[in-house]
């Protein structure tokens, strides 16, 4: 089902948002080259550890880029899951991916495999330990995941905070769209508990990346849903919990969502 924004909806944007905009992509894609080049022979001496600490700068820097040229800052609410879990999340934009990511102190995504294949970001991917999905092989790529996962949780580090997006894409703002079993399956495999996550940060940031505005958004971890119990009610609690929290964070920023 999808919800169409309210007439609360900002206007165009001005010229020198745009500009502010083109300036912080330069400088991301810069920076990017830049810290991934140089934190090559510290990872390539040191391992997952290093790569993470590469990792976590790079997240911090783009932020703070973010507050520099648009003037965009991310508030987190609730209390941050620390050991092994599964955290699923309300996928917007890329600032709520920077968002989540600071956040965890022992990340991991599940990631679209073409992700992985991306320059000197896709190698740091593999590095830090987030996992690949292939969607074209349906159970069987839960089933991978879900044994990778097994792997880590019996090393002396654990899993950490391993990131899905149960709906599998980006959503517009007041957007519901289906969510995927994927979760559920990779739930029931592992008997972890799941953190529901809503955001309104689509609000801010466009989900394809371009008309950021400034402001204030908001993510949000909320109580953890146990690891038992039938998936179809897992997946109408974690539903409800991600989109309506998800809308009354949009409400408070000022927007409102009608059927």
């Amino acid at each position: 089902m999808k919800a169409k924004l309210s007439s609360a909806t900002p206007g165009p944007l001005g010229p020198w948002q745009y500009l502010q905009n083109i300036l912080y992509y330069l400088h991301g894609g810069l920076a990017t080259v830049v810290i991934g080049l140089i934190g090559l022979p510290w990872v390539a001496l040191r391992g997952t550890r290093a790569a993470n600490g590469v990792a976590t700068f790079w997240i911090g820097y783009m932020l703070w880029a973010a507050r520099l040229h648009m003037g965009v800052t991310c508030e987190l609410r609730g209390p941050l899951p620390e050991g092994d879990c599964i955290i699923a999340a309300k996928h917007q934009c890329f600032l709520d991916i920077l968002a989540i990511a600071q956040a965890m102190p022992r990340r991991a995504f599940i990631m679209k495999k073409e992700v992985m294949r991306v320059p000197v970001m896709g190698w740091y991917a593999r590095k830090v330990g987030c996992i690949p999905i292939d969607r074209a092989r349906g159970r069987d790529a839960m089933r991978a995941i879900s044994t990778e996962v097994q792997h880590r949780r019996a090393t002396p580090e654990g899993l950490g905070q391993l990131i899905i997006y149960p709906e599998g894409t980006r959503s517009r703002p007041g957007e519901r769209l289906p969510y995927k079993n994927g979760v559920a399956m990779l739930r029931s495999m592992t008997h972890l508990p799941v953190v529901p996550v809503a955001v309104n940060t689509g609000l801010f940031w466009p989900r394809k990346g371009w008309g950021v505005r400034s402001g204030r958004a908001v993510v949000e971890f909320l109580p953890a849903i146990s690891g038992d119990g039938r998936a179809s009610a897992f997946m109408a609690e974690l539903q409800d919990q991600i989109e309506d929290n998800s809308d009354r964070l949009m409400a408070e920023a000022g927007f409102s969502g009608k059927e």
